[in-house]
């Protein structure tokens, strides 16, 4: 029986590369550039593989299609800012090692049921190539490096600011209701004239009206959001309101789940919010840990059992004696405590997951815990002390500076792609 790959490892996202062929397709057009990228291109063939990728899984989840040109054009923009972050990643000589490679294919032959030797020859039957297969796992990788270094460096917390929202009411909420949220953006360009600017305030309020009439948040996005998010209906995923840059942040607490915000004005449009769901509320404080640790995420082009497999790499190298806090700036995806070497400083154990908690609590002063699974992803931690309960300068900067470091990360992701958007050299020919 043949076995369709393109099935068992759309939730890679490599579907660029393993739809699977028909051996006895129609002749087809020779391919053809439908965007001139800096020094590289986008081809026909690309596009029209991302498309069809995009639209199966959207039909999965049951969603509404918009329009294919206006999907087309969505799928577009988000290969071209693919584009420009591989180039980058060259240009910063970001290289993934061939045992990091290896390991990411084998995950994927083990996802399909099959050998290495089983899975090469799924692909020649399917018409694919091998090394095509490790060329777009590779891409994917360095996409996600390059994120890591060129935001997580970007971010700067000033003692200032910590005392500001020390002293703010959002200071006061720091262990206050996190909401799931999706968002949707009408980009307004830098230097844009006033008469974009009020045509991009008019299509906001538009949607907005379209919104309060029944419209469909996730579809409206896909079809006419500027945001990252956009190809997944605007999914955010969880927030404290202390994360959000203002107003959203005080906005957020008025609305019941499922309702919108009004069209905000940001430095990259107008913005408006949904509140999909919302869980807990206010936390005692009972005693604290200082801790630190290192946290590895699966993402699309490294599955669970691979991040477990980084995760025991990175403990038997400590345990071995190298230092945690190199390893932790250097491996983390913690964007809070990353470049501090891990560490989470004296931390409220109840504000934590419980998995967390649960460990650091059976892990003794000055040890190391063995990698553990949380819903973040796989962490490796050290205990560092002890202390009882109290409300300590220290302990609240230190949450400040967590909350503010978060809060700037979401922010700078956002600018960082816009600006090498606007920076790059695009010509859009399709």
């Amino acid at each position: 029986m043949k076995i369709k790959l393109s099935d068992c490892l759309r939730p890679l996202l490599l579907g660029t590369l393993f739809l699977a062929t028909s051996a006895h397709a129609e002749v087809k057009p020779l391919d053809r550039v439908v965007a001139i990228v800096d020094n590289d291109v986008v081809m026909q063939s690309q596009l029209d593989t991302r498309l069809r990728e995009v639209q199966q899984t959207l039909s999965k989840r049951g969603a509404a299609l918009p329009p294919e040109h206006v999907l087309q054009q969505q799928v577009l923009e988000r290969l071209v800012i693919e584009n420009i972050q591989l180039q980058t990643g060259e240009r910063s000589g970001i290289r993934i090692t061939d045992e990091e490679l290896n390991q990411a294919i084998g995950t994927i032959a083990q996802r399909n049921g099959m050998s290495s030797e089983q899975f090469r020859a799924a692909l020649a039957q399917d018409g694919l190539s091998y090394e095509d297969a490790r060329e777009q796992v590779r891409r994917e990788m360095v996409i996600n490096r390059v994120r890591q270094r060129r935001v997580a460096e970007r971010i700067q917390v000033t003692d200032q600011e910590v005392k500001n929202f020390l002293a703010s009411d959002m200071g006061k909420m720091q262990l206050s209701q996190e909401f799931r949220l999706a968002n949707l953006l009408i980009a307004v360009p830098e230097g844009a004239s006033a008469t974009q600017i009020q045509a991009a305030e008019r299509q906001a309020k538009e949607l907005h009206e379209q919104l309060r009439q029944g419209a469909d948040f996730g579809q409206l996005a896909i079809a006419r959001s500027a945001s990252e998010t956009a190809l997944e209906g605007g999914e955010m995923g969880w927030r404290k309101a202390a994360q959000l840059p203002p107003p959203f942040d005080s906005m957020i607490n008025t609305l019941a789940v499922g309702e919108v915000t009004e069209p905000v004005r940001t430095p990259g449009g107008f913005i408006m919010l949904k509140l999909l769901e919302k869980r807990g509320g206010d936390t005692q404080v009972r005693d604290e840990v200082n801790v630190r640790h290192i946290l590895i995420k699966p993402s699309e082009i490294r599955s669970e059992e691979e991040t477990q497999r980084l995760a025991e790499r990175l403990y038997e190298r400590i345990k071995a004696g190298e230092d945690f806090a190199e390893l932790a700036k250097n491996f983390s995806e913690d964007p809070g405590s990353a470049l501090n070497g891990g560490v989470l400083s004296w931390v409220d154990p109840n504000a934590l997951v419980p998995e967390f908690r649960a460990m650091m609590a059976s892990t003794p002063s000055g040890e190391l815990s063995k990698p553990f699974k949380t819903a973040y992803g796989w962490h490796v931690l050290e205990v560092m002390g002890r202390r009882a309960t109290d409300s300590s300068a220290q302990f609240r900067e230190q949450q400040a500076m967590n909350l503010l470091r978060n809060r700037k990360y979401e922010e700078e992701v956002q600018a960082w792609l816009r600006q090498i958007r606007d920076e790059a050299y695009v010509e859009i020919k399709l």
